[in-house]
């Protein structure tokens, strides 16, 4: 991990298209300001290990439908088959 000391209105910059900015210091909190492309999404530690469980579920859920709807179908073609 790379460890930089800024003071207030000092920026740091991330490869060519992000920058972070020190906006203010409040006893042992700082405010960041964060200037990056659309594209590239920027969240809180917190909200981003959230998003990853909620795509970890889905996932899952999507594997579930997807055996449900295998099983289903091989279901259908033994059926249609002795007809």
């Amino acid at each position: 991990m790379l460890v930089l000391t800024r003071k207030k209105g000092e920026k740091i910059v991330i490869g060519d298209n992000i920058v972070l900015t020190v906006v203010d210091i409040k006893g042992d909190q700082i405010q960041l300001g964060i200037e990056a492309p659309r594209d590239i999404p920027v969240h809180r530690e917190e909200v981003y290990k959230e998003i990853q469980e909620e795509n970890i579920k889905a996932r899952k859920t999507e594997e579930l439908n997807l055996e449900s709807i295998q099983k289903l179908m091989e279901k259908k073609k033994g059926k249609d088959g002795e007809k």
